[in-house]
């Protein structure tokens, strides 16, 4: 990110967001599950263990649970970020909260960290893993994004400080 650059997204109204790079992942696992799953239910019924011998009701269950260990990798894609002029709504993996933007203080993203977060004013951290360093410009442009709807959230509620050194 440059400075002197101007924003990719100078007004917006809604930003959302989701980690691309993670989904496909994801999305490779869970049908690499189901593709060991598979040649595992093919073969089932051509190997037998001393004196147990595999039926349809055991590849059914086995498919079964291939099922559920994909579902299960899915899960981890979750992650999104959805934030309009009222607030932001985080959905990890396995939470989701709605956020209005008086509980904002900023919008992070450490130049170590793996995914952004909103530092709120209660003092607490907030993880965004929608917005991941491996999602490259896509995170750049959403962040730019949730920061400029919280600027011009914090300017249209602003309250005017009293002047503390000449009270009248």
């Amino acid at each position: 990110m440059q400075a002197g650059k101007p924003s990719d997204v100078p007004n917006p109204t809604r930003v959302t967001a989701v980690p691309r790079l993670l989904r496909l992942v994801v999305t490779a696992a869970a049908l690499a599950v189901l593709a060991v799953t598979t040649v595992v239910v093919l073969r089932l019924p051509s190997s037998s263990v001393g004196v147990v011998a595999f039926g349809p009701a055991d590849q059914v269950a086995m498919f079964g649970l291939g099922l559920a260990v994909a579902a299960g990798v899915l899960v981890f894609g979750r992650p999104r970020v959805d934030a309009d002029e009222h607030g932001v709504r985080v959905r990890n993996i396995a939470t989701s909260q709605d956020v209005p933007w008086e509980r904002v203080i900023a919008v992070r993203f450490e130049e170590k960290s793996s995914w952004a977060s909103l530092q709120l004013r209660n003092g607490d951290e907030l993880a965004v893993l929608a917005l991941q360093t491996s999602d490259g410009e896509r995170t750049v442009t959403a962040l730019r994004g949730l920061r400029s709807l919280l600027t011009a959230h914090q300017a249209a509620h602003a309250k005017p400080r009293e002047d503390l050194l000449y009270p009248d």
